[in-house]
């Protein structure tokens, strides 16, 4: 298996760009390899003369992870009859549950741990100490523990499914930098994964879709594939992943999502359902309206499922999903409707909760514990639940009020499903832009959380949702450079440092590469800030996130800069320029801004209502700074998103302007609650203050993804301009995210 064949690099360009880096570091080489860094350690500069390691005989504590041990390069046995071993393992009651301590000296190896977990975190920093020291151990001392005790990362096998060896590589990943939780996502719309054997059709039919989804959801009209898909795991391959995660000390919780996300269940057995149809397991993606039903039998199924996954699992936390539930079913069912006041629940939402308590009070008599996504807030949380908070931090902070444990997720930092990179050659992705830099800056305690709460926040996981992710190749690309940045958040990063971070991450995604790891690296690639501060000029601010690198500039004339100054670039060309960075032999890959300069570009800009915080560009100025945003992405720095709000902005010009053209560009993905605007007004501003309609329009081509308007008037002379964009509203019931606020994306605005 390729993640366990821990092999020192031999290819020559590898070690000169390591060389490269280290002589920018006054770092220890053993310290600044070890990711998640630690805490506190000292070292010798010496390598210990161990060629071989000799565990004790009989230790209870190692015996679980000699499963891994012995995949390791360097050999790792059990000590025979009187033979000297040169692994001590000893416990330390002082130590913090998680904490450990390393010694190596000449030719011995101590650790001190509380717990097994102490114990495996130390045997992960020894198993990197070899990677990166050409398979010898570093003479050092090594205090270490982790910020926070929930430490996981999350992958989705129910849209496209992985073979056992691919899940087994992911736990590999995840031990290697010292995670413990791996959140498997089994079930949804679009495919069951786990054998259960009371009910078999779940395998039988639940399992499978007659076809998948082509291209983004976005893309209309709808393609598919005609091919049927699908797959499961047996009770016998569960239990073999789990037993190979426990000797890697990563507790596996499984996710059975209900009572939303159900439509592959009712396929199967269409009387858990509130509808007499067929149901048929789902071939694309989004929120569905078919779910479970309330009725006896509906909880006896249920009760079946748990008592299997609760035998297959040993995890202390069974997550039950309970997000993304639409209630119209329930609405118009009388059946719901005589349950729910039979039962005294005055809405949908306490009929959710009342699902939710049911299964949690059912496992917490098994000893278990219930985890599910922040909606199991809505209605009434369950007496024991834990939060998962993924749309923000607001699930989170009310699951620490109420004094329940929250784990920390939220779409804006740990979805990375998202786009990392605004190059266009990233591969399709859902949508968004979470780059490694916006990982590693996030921290799981939200700032407006009292002190005295967080305690609740017990810790973070990152996502992986697989719509758009169809092989294991592209899980390494998608996820692995940012798990391994989360995995440094939620251990303290105690790097403490971005740029420091940064040369140890290269370090790594070298190695990973050299073992045939499709891991990201973009680390070689210019970032271009594009500034246009209060109309004095659009100029590039440029930045590699690896020191060392050198920047090249490519005008629209084919002028090439190499001799950058700090100050920014400015763009004074009509036309494309290509930016890019060099490291030695490497280079990183080009980028290419477009820049068309119009007269939008000399105007102050500011906004009534400002974006949202994860789609707020780079600023105001963002949409109209002469730069076209990505036509298939609307998460990067050109676009600006508002929630349920209008696009209100005032312009103010040094000079009067004159003005005949106004083209605007929007984005549309409904799948993604994203809708075109209803309408377009344009305002001149008088100098006592009284707005003046130019021009407007509500002609919005609504069959395309991106909406172009052009508004064209008389030409008038300006000094102010009001340019508002109306909210679509409210998102129709049967759409997808019926009923909440819609989004609006707003691009760059040509004013001529």
């Amino acid at each position: 298996m390729k993640i366990l064949k821990l092999v020192f690099f031999t290819v020559v360009y590898w070690l000169a760009l390591l060389s490269c880096i280290e002589k920018s570091s006054n770092q220890d080489t053993s310290f600044s390899n070890i990711l998640p860094s630690p805490e506190k350690l000292k070292s010798s500069g010496k390598f210990a003369s161990i060629d071989k390691i000799i565990v004790p005989q009989n230790n209870e504590a190692i015996t679980q992870f000699l499963p891994w041990l012995t995949t390791w390069a360097m050999p790792v046995q059990m000590a025979t009859e009187g033979e000297v071993h040169t692994l001590s393992i000893n416990t330390n009651s002082e130590l913090k549950p998680g904490a450990y301590k390393l010694l190596i000296q000449e030719k011995s190896i101590e650790i001190q741990h509380k717990n097994k977990e102490g114990l495996r975190n130390a045997l992960s920093t020894i198993q990197q100490l070899l990677v990166f020291n050409n398979q010898k151990l570093p003479m050092l001392e090594i205090e270490d523990q982790a910020a926070f005790q929930y430490r996981g990362m999350h992958l989705d096998v129910a849209r496209h499914f992985f073979k056992v060896e691919e899940i087994k590589q992911y736990i590999d990943y995840l031990a290697f930098y010292k995670l413990n939780y791996f959140h498997w996502h089994l079930t949804d719309d679009q495919g069951w994964r786990i054998e259960i054997k009371k009910y078999p059709k779940l395998q039988e039919i639940a399992a499978y879709r007659n076809e998948t989804l082509i291209g983004h959801y976005n893309d209309e009209p709808h393609q598919f594939d005609g091919k049927k898909y699908g797959g499961y795991y047996t009770q016998e391959q569960i239990k073999d992943i789990v037993a190979y995660a426990s000797a890697r000390g990563i507790e596996v919780m499984p996710e059975i999502d209900i009572p939303g996300h159900s439509t592959a269940i009712l396929a199967a057995y269409p009387e858990l359902g509130c509808l007499d149809k067929k149901y048929e397991t789902a071939t694309k993606w989004g929120i569905f309206f078919d779910i479970l039903c309330p009725k006896p039998e509906t909880f006896d199924f249920l009760e079946g499922v748990f008592d299997e996954v609760i035998e297959l699992f040993p995890s202390q936390y069974i997550h039950v999903g309970g997000d993304e539930c639409p209630k119209n079913q329930w609405k118009n069912s009388d059946f719901c409707q005589k349950f729910m006041k039979q039962n005294g629940l005055k809405d949908e939402n306490e009929l959710q909760s009342y699902f939710i308590q049911y299964i949690e009070n059912y496992i917490n008599k098994k000893g278990r514990k219930l985890v599910g996504w922040e909606e199991i807030l809505e209605g009434g949380l369950a007496p024991n639940a834990t939060v998962v908070s993924w749309t923000g931090n607001e699930g989170g902070i009310k699951s620490a009020k109420l004094h329940h444990p929250a784990i920390m997720a939220p779409s804006t930092h740990c979805y990375f499903d998202y786009y990392q990179s605004e190059n266009p050659s990233e591969p399709l992705a859902i949508g968004g832009f979470i780059p490694y830099e916006k990982v590693y800056n996030w921290s799981p305690i939200p700032e407006e959380l009292p002190d005295s709460l967080h305690q609740y926040i017990i810790g973070g996981e990152g996502t992986v949702w697989t719509e758009y992710i169809k092989d294991f190749s592209k899980v390494e690309y998608m996820g692995f450079t940012r798990i391994a940045t989360l995995a440094e958040v939620l251990w303290g990063k105690n790097s403490r440092d971005i740029n420091q971070f940064t040369k140890q991450l290269f370090k790594h995604i070298l190695y990973w590469k050299g073992e045939k790891v499709n891991m990201a690296n973009h680390l070689l690639d210019v970032q271009t800030l594009v500034e246009n501060e209060n109309g004095q000029g659009v100029s590039v601010n440029l930045n590699t996130p690896l020191e060392g690198t050198t920047p090249t500039v490519i005008t629209p004339s084919g002028k090439k800069i190499t001799e950058l100054e700090k100050a920014p670039f400015e763009l004074k060309e009509k036309g494309s320029y290509e930016f890019y960075a060099e490291l030695g032999k490497e280079k990183g890959r080009s980028k290419h801004l477009d820049f068309n300069p119009h007269i939008g570009n000399k105007a102050k800009v500011s906004l009534k209502e400002q974006a949202a915080e994860k789609y707020s560009g780079n600023g105001p100025q963002s949409v109209f700074n002469g730069i076209q945003g990505n036509s298939e992405r609307y998460g990067g720095a050109e676009w600006l998103g508002f929630e349920g709000k209008d696009f209100n902005a005032m312009l103010t010009f040094e000079e009067p302007q004159h003005i005949k053209n106004i083209h605007c560009r929007f984005f549309k993905g409904e799948g993604q609650w994203i809708y075109l605007p209803s309408k377009v007004e344009i305002y001149s501003v008088q100098t006592n203050g009284e707005q003046k309609l130019i021009a407007s329009t509500n002609d919005i081509d609504t069959e395309t993804k991106i909406a172009n308007v052009s508004l064209a008037f008389d030409e008038i002379k300006v000094q102010k301009l009001n340019i508002v964009v109306k909210n679509f509203g409210l998102i129709p019931e049967g759409k997808q995210g019926g009923g909440h606020k819609s989004w609006l994306f707003v691009d760059e605005f040509v004013i001529n």
